[in-house]
This record gives structure tokens, sequence and C-alpha cells, in this order.
């Protein structure tokens, strides 16, 4: 009986996964996955012309932009990651808003909340800055797991309830969080549905040396402060394009070879040595969502397996935890699912 409970879960897995492909079009045509590539590729440059570097950190976001996701950002302060979102939102013609996570920031202050109109006599609803189409969360884990949670709904249900009301979030909408690794003082950790609610979780590391040098003499030449030209970043896209790149990217082509790919590597992080929590049906969807984005951003219409296997380790990274034994050893999640990886055999054709 657990076998065929087992069987059926995997068809339901698979099943899933593939439904995402159901409504992609044959009318789609290279012409249109090409126009697409060049309006990521103009986005791309305009944010080099304020971020040096960090090009991996760079795809994965423009990924999850793609593919209609969250993306938290970790790295130690200093390293850009404010940067990178803000040059992402002047390209961006739709509302931007920035929400500093302080230990003291309330939910309501991210939500918005209900007030008395004294004027008017009624109850008002004041909107908070979550009413977006590009929120940049920075530092989301200094702030006390009750404000964490208060995104959860939106970040899922592009909604928010005030007072027992719905109000709905016009897409597109998009949470970059940015956090500091946990052993640092006065950070929190995010809940595990919080953390689901992510596509993808992107390390950012420090440049290369010569890169590093290439940074500082930008900076520091000819200016009496710090801070690279964010103010060159131009606005070179719409709401309404996003939404249309967005569309593209859900049509183009996957094989169900590849879907099977997908959903094996996600069955594999639930028993495989080393892992104490594997990735849930989630893991498999949000991983074949990217794995589109990441052929439109090689310009293909069709998804390989190596967009699978290059999206996996941001994609599953913050849905699996590590047995205690693991970490005592030092390893770390990204050298246990290269593992796996390597053990999953990829369709061939």
């Amino acid at each position: 009986m657990n076998s065929l409970n087992e069987s059926l879960q995997e068809q339901h897995n698979l099943d899933a996964a593939e439904s995402l492909t159901a409504s992609s079009s044959p009318t789609i045509d290279d012409s249109q996955v090409q126009e697409a590539y060049n309006k990521v590729q103009n986005i791309r440059r305009e944010i080099g012309k304020a971020l040096i570097g960090q090009d991996e950190v760079v795809t994965h976001i423009l990924a999850a932009l793609l593919a209609a996701g969250h993306v938290l950002v970790e790295g130690v302060p200093g390293l850009g990651k404010t940067l990178m979102v803000n040059a992402l939102g002047k390209t961006f013609g739709g509302i931007f808003n920035r929400i500093q996570f302080t230990p003291d920031l309330m939910p309501t202050d991210v939500m918005g909340h209900a007030m008395y109109n004294m004027k008017d006599q009624e109850f008002i609803i004041r909107k908070g800055p979550v009413f977006a189409n590009l929120l940049l969360a920075d530092e989301i884990n200094r702030a006390p797991a009750k404000t964490q949670a208060a995104l959860l709904e939106v970040m899922q249900e592009l909604q928010v309830t005030i007072e027992g009301e719905p109000h709905k979030v016009e897409p597109p909408f998009m949470v970059l969080a940015t956090q500091n690794p946990l052993e640092q003082e006065g950070t929190y950790p995010l809940p595990e549905a919080q953390l689901d609610r992510f596509l993808l979780k992107v390390d950012i590391t420090y440049p290369e040396e010569a890169l590093e040098v290439q940074m500082v003499e930008h900076i520091t030449t000819g200016r009496s402060v710090e801070g690279l030209h964010i103010e060159e970043v131009s606005q070179i896209i719409s709401p309404e394009n996003i939404l249309e790149l967005q569309k593209v990217t859900s049509s183009l082509l996957i094989d169900r070879q590849v879907v099977e790919y997908a959903v094996r590597i996600i069955r594999a992080t639930r028993d495989f040595p080393g892992i104490s929590i594997g990735a849930g049906p989630r893991g498999a969807i949000s991983l074949i969502r990217v794995a589109k984005a990441a052929a439109l951003l090689a310009g293909r219409s069709f998804v390989t397996p190596d967009d699978i296997k290059s999206m996996a380790i941001p994609c599953l990274t913050h849905r699996i935890c590590l047995t205690p034994e693991l970490e005592i050893e030092g390893k770390t999640k990204k050298q246990v699912l290269e593992n796996l990886l390597d053990k999953i055999e990829a369709p061939r054709s």
C-alpha cells in the first residue's frame, strides 16, 4: 500500500510540475524569444552601470524576475546587495518601495493598517509599502518572526488582508530580500514557511581581486563620497513589459523527460544521506519555472537538463536541512547538493 501511495504521489508531483507547460503556446517562435532575450540583456547592461562583477547573482535575480518569483540574497554587509536591487529598480518603471527591517519594525509598518478619519467619521485603509511592483526588504532577518511572517500572504497570494478585508497587489510583484549571515549579531532566522516562498536563495560573495581593484578605482576617482553611479542607470522597461517577458518565459517548451529529471532531483533530497529535511512539491514546481527562465537567458525556446542542473542549487539550498552530523563536520548545503546532482542521471535525448 505504501508503494502504491508513493507511486500516486510521484505521479501527482509530475503532473503538477508538467501543468506549468500545458499552456505552452505552439505558436511561440524564435523571434519572440530573441526579442525577449534582447530586452533582458538590456536590463543586465543597465545594472552593470552601477554594479561591478557579481554576474552570477545578477543572472539569478533576472531569472527570478522572468519566473515571477522572489529572491533572498545573503551576504555580509558591503558587498552591494542593496545597490544591486536599487539598480534593478531604476530599470523598472513600476512602483519601487524599500523597507529597512529593524528589530522594532511592526507588521503594520509593512502591510498597512486601518485608521480612523475624524473628519469623515469613518475608518480608512492606509496601505503600506508592500503595495508595489518591486519591493526591497533590506536586512529582512533583523526583524522578529512576526514581522517577517507578515510577507507570507502577499508573497504567495498577491493580496494583503487588513482588518479582515483582502486587498490585491497588482502584478508584476517581486520581493527582493537581503539578509546578513545568521551568525552575525542581531539576526533572526526566517521561518521555514517563508523561506519556501522564495524561488531562489542566492549567496553574494567577495569579488575577485581584479574586480575589487576596478571597483575601488571607479568609486574613488574624482568623487568625494562613497557610491557607484546609480544615477547612470536608466529606466528601460515597464510593468507591462515585465508581464510580457514572464508570459514568454512560461511558454517555453519543456520535454516530459526533463520534468521527470527535475522531480527525481527533488525526491532524492528526501532520503539522501546527510539531508534531514528534503524539498516539497513546491520545490519541483519552482525548479521548472526557474529552468525556463534560464533557457530564455540563454536565448533558447526550450529547456535542457543543464538548465535544471544550473538552477538546482539556488532553488534548493533554502528548502533542505542538513543532519547535525554533517553540520558538525562543516559540510555546506551546496556541497551536499552538488554530490546529489552528480548521482542523478540526466536524460540524454
